[in-house]
């Protein structure tokens, strides 16, 4: 079987499961909300078989990582807002984007340089979307990897201070800008 194949089974089984007439009842009652929380699981899953090294069960946390994706796909297209091939073509446009090194003439040496070539980007797109630097840090991470992508934004964007006198000082002079 091709993945092509493969990929347009996988969708039928979904548009088969969400038929209002002949689907599962379990799969026709869920919504975006009622499959986040499975998507996020499954995603832990993932993280765990790379963690064990258990990559023969890799291959199957990924395909339930996968079926998440479709499901919340299929959602979004019963609710005409987009559909499987539309989150696929966002992803290549992103890629693409993002790595002028590879797809462009932009030149890139190292990893560190990439990670670095991928925020930029990433601030950019914020920027022309009017987002500020912490706005789409997602409010569903675990709390601790929230703080710590939050610290990192604010570091980004000169907020970065060596001890709590640093900090203060910066504040008092906000405030004091502020009242004038």
């Amino acid at each position: 079987v091709s993945n092509e194949q493969a990929i347009e089974r996988l969708l039928e089984i979904m548009r088969q499961l969400r038929d209002p007439q002949l689907g599962c009842p379990w799969d026709r009652e869920q919504t975006f909300a009622s499959i986040a929380p499975h998507t996020i699981e499954e995603a832990y899953e993932v993280a765990d078989a790379i963690e064990r090294g258990d990559h023969e069960n890799l291959r199957s946390e990924l395909g339930d990582l996968l079926f998440q994706v479709v499901f919340l796909a299929r959602l979004a297209e019963e609710r005409q807002l987009f559909a499987f091939g539309d989150v696929a073509q966002v992803i290549v446009e992103k890629l693409v984007r993002r790595h002028p090194h590879v797809f462009g003439t932009e030149k890139i040496s190292s990893a560190a340089d990439q990670n670095a070539a991928w925020e930029r980007h990433k601030a950019a797109e914020r920027m022309a979307r009017g987002a500020g630097v912490l706005d789409d840090v997602a409010l569903a991470l675990p709390a601790l990897k929230r703080a710590e992508k939050l610290g990192r934004r604010a570091a980004s964007a000169g907020l970065d201070f060596a001890d709590a006198p640093s900090a203060r000082a910066s504040v008092d002079s906000e405030l004091r800008e502020l009242d004038q």
